[in-house]
């Protein structure tokens, strides 16, 4: 497999490190917005004006509106509660990737797929890296904000489920339209826990960096991050594309650490590498075994 070409390595890397140091930005912007204002925000901002360029994807409308709500209140609505003071932006990165093995379990019982032995190992190791950060939850990271996490993974993993029933579909389109479905429950839910007051005091209080980290959501998370990464896999396997994505959480734990100091102790270390190895060995597994035969036999 020829490698990829260095433009396009540098673009996937640069949309793995958007993705990662998002967790940085949303911090920010949450200390001046209350959390389900900046949702409300973040999905405004990528459905307008992107839908009036964007042709509606061959959905249909139920679809849509799945995925918009799954990722717009319970993957990003829950997100962005937790981060506020239950959980730190590097960890959250983190933890939130277990979304991977959420949809496998899903996958497994609702369309009965097979789970190889290797996936098994993968979702051990990962569920393992979780033990340790439960058992070390602190004022930075709670037990609440910890399962509020998980709760946004698992929202998550049944979002990909909507999306894999979408089939080949444009999906920076697909991204911006179901925005539209997730802007009136985030409103509503605005206005119930934020409240009015402090949704009108957060905008009023929000400088050119508090707005430049919304638009950093919506613009460069939503429709760079996702169009460039359409793009990256229209034109190569997925096996080249995809593994790039392992970097997300040390993008996430790496710009939490040099921008906010978080610190990386021991454990919250060893809690990442056995996350990552779940990951990892739940991506490659499959294709290792595949190819040990032939190691074997030559």
């Amino acid at each position: 497999m020829s490698p990829l070409p260095l433009r396009h390595l540098l673009l996937a890397l640069a949309v793995v490190a958007i993705w990662g140091s998002n967790f940085v930005v949303i911090k920010y912007a949450l200390h001046t917005l209350p959390p389900m204002t900046l949702a409300v925000l973040r999905f405004t901002f990528a459905l307008l004006p992107a839908c009036f360029f964007l042709r509606r994807p061959a959905v249909g409308w139920r679809n849509l509106a799945g995925y918009g709500v799954l990722i717009g209140v319970g993957q990003f609505g829950l997100l962005y509660l937790a981060m506020r003071s239950q959980i730190s932006p590097g960890l959250a990165s983190l933890v939130v990737q277990t979304q991977v093995f959420f949809t496998l379990l899903l996958a497994v019982r609702i369309r009965r797929e097979k789970v190889l032995g290797t996936q098994w190992l993968g979702l051990a190791l990962a569920a393992g890296g979780v033990a340790v950060i439960a058992s070390h939850t602190d004022g930075t990271t709670t037990p609440l904000g910890l399962a509020m996490i998980l709760a946004a993974a698992f929202c998550w993993a049944c979002a990909n489920l909507l999306t894999q029933r979408a089939g080949r579909i444009d999906m920076l389109a697909y991204v911006v339209w179901s925005s539209a479905f997730a802007v009136p429950p985030l409103l509503l839910l605005a206005l119930l826990i934020d409240g009015p007051q402090q949704m009108a005091a957060g905008v009023a209080a929000s400088g050119l960096g508090t707005w430049a980290a919304v638009l950093w959501q919506s613009l460069g998370n939503t429709l760079f991050g996702y169009g460039v990464w359409s793009w990256l896999l229209a034109r190569h396997p997925a096996g080249r594309i995809v593994p790039m994505a392992l970097l997300v959480p040390v993008f996430g734990m790496g710009s939490a650490s040099l921008l906010l100091g978080e610190p990386l102790p021991a454990w919250k270390l060893i809690a990442a590498a056995l996350v990552l190895a779940g990951l990892a060995i739940n991506l490659f597994g499959a294709r290792l075994l595949q190819r040990w035969p032939a190691v074997a036999r030559d």
